[in-house]
């Protein structure tokens, strides 16, 4: 069996067709989008296209696609440039214990500038409940920043019901919708939504490119000053070779592909819950299996230490997470799973993060949950 990669929540291979498209467009286009010669007007006509493809997508306005270089910046600009802006009319930030680190240390940094951040708690499943963001809403605050899904346990937030919640409330509503945007229906109009950020990587795109959506309700300054690319609100030489593969990744992403993904997904967490059931291995899924991103599967092992697990899995050749790519290498254990269950839950040193995408099949699935039930009984005994 050749190596086997479940971790695409950290990041995802390039589709074949996104290679092809950005190898044309690199060998065919590179002229300057800001530039009026011909070479210029071509690349600029090209960006402009694409611009046209990603905002159908969430049925927006092709000009309320900011590109850009991914998510942390999408969620450093949506954040703290709201923040600032709005700082006259209050100083008071809303997001979730659970968020990505893009968001939280991006709210950690405005704390530092005076501004009053509530972390919002969630339930042991992960659950937020609109009514504690009801309660949390006070006159001063600006922003409410809640991801669609998490990244580490796959829990999907109640956005449709918070941007209703919002629509009665002058707060900004963004969402980090890094992990979702693949697999979910998201259309920002008639979810309430004014910003939100996304990266190609996570959907079989480039690294290092992506976009933010800015609903023309909101006034946003510039993140990045100099040039006037993107309408004045984001300086620098736009990556045209990544956002044409990203755009290329985002077309493959049908209605009917989402579906099908989705399908598939669930059939290989069943496949691989059923394995454990009959070899009788005890486990707990972290997060609320019936309402998570179909692609993420959190799992506690009672008494296996997961950089044990991890190990041997890597060894044979298998690639699974303990969670965030963003703190991996580091020995900081999952602000996720103490969020559900507290610091001292043995589930923090005990989780894996399972995450499928292109390129995986039942075959894999069935020889990764061979392998995994295999070296539990060798942990544990």
């Amino acid at each position: 069996m050749n190596a086997i990669y479940l971790d695409h929540a950290a990041t995802t291979p390039l589709h074949p067709k996104v290679i092809e498209a950005m190898t044309d467009e690199m060998a065919q286009t590179f002229g300057n989008p800001s530039s009026i010669h011909t070479f210029g007007r071509k690349a600029h006509r090209n960006l402009e296209n694409v611009r046209q493809l990603i905002a159908a997508s969430l049925k927006v306005n092709p000009h309320e696609i900011i590109f850009n270089s991914g998510g942390t910046e999408g969620d450093n600009t949506a954040i703290i440039e709201t923040a600032l802006a709005k700082q006259a009319q209050g100083k008071h930030l809303i997001t979730t214990a659970i968020e990505h680190p893009a968001v939280l240390k991006t709210m950690q940094y405005l704390e530092t500038l005076g501004f009053e951040v509530t972390y919002l708690p969630v339930d042991e499943k992960g659950t937020l409940a609109v009514e504690v963001v009801a309660q949390a809403l006070r006159e001063d605050t600006t922003l409410v920043s809640i991801m669609y899904g998490n990244n580490e346990i796959g829990n999907l937030m109640p956005i449709k019901e918070i941007g209703a919640l919002l629509k009665e409330h002058p707060a900004v509503f963004h969402t980090d919708a890094v992990q979702a945007f693949g697999s979910e229906q998201i259309f920002p109009h008639e979810l309430g939504i004014d910003l939100l950020s996304t990266s190609a990587h996570k959907i079989n795109g480039p690294k290092g490119v992506g976009f933010l959506y800015k609903s023309d309700a909101v006034s946003l300054p510039a993140f990045l000053h100099g040039g006037e690319q993107e309408e004045k609100r984001r300086a620098g030489t736009e990556n045209l070779a990544g956002i044409t593969g990203m755009a290329t990744a985002v077309s493959l992403l049908t209605d009917s592909e989402k579906q099908q993904r989705r399908e598939h997904y669930q059939r290989y967490e069943q496949l691989i819950i059923k394995k454990l059931n009959d070899a009788q291995i005890a486990y707990r899924i972290n997060g609320n299996p019936d309402n998570k991103l179909a692609h993420i599967l959190n799992l506690q092992f009672e008494g296996v230490p997961s950089d044990l697990l991890l190990m041997h899995l890597d060894l044979r050749g298998i690639a699974v997470s303990t969670g965030s790519a963003c703190t991996a290498g580091t020995v900081d254990p999952s602000h996720v799973l103490e969020a559900l269950y507290g610091k001292d839950h043995p589930a923090i040193k005990e989780s894996i993060r399972i995450s499928f995408g292109l390129g995986n099949d039942e075959e894999q699935i069935r020889y990764f949950a061979e392998q995994l039930i295999d070296i539990i009984h060798k942990l544990r005994a």
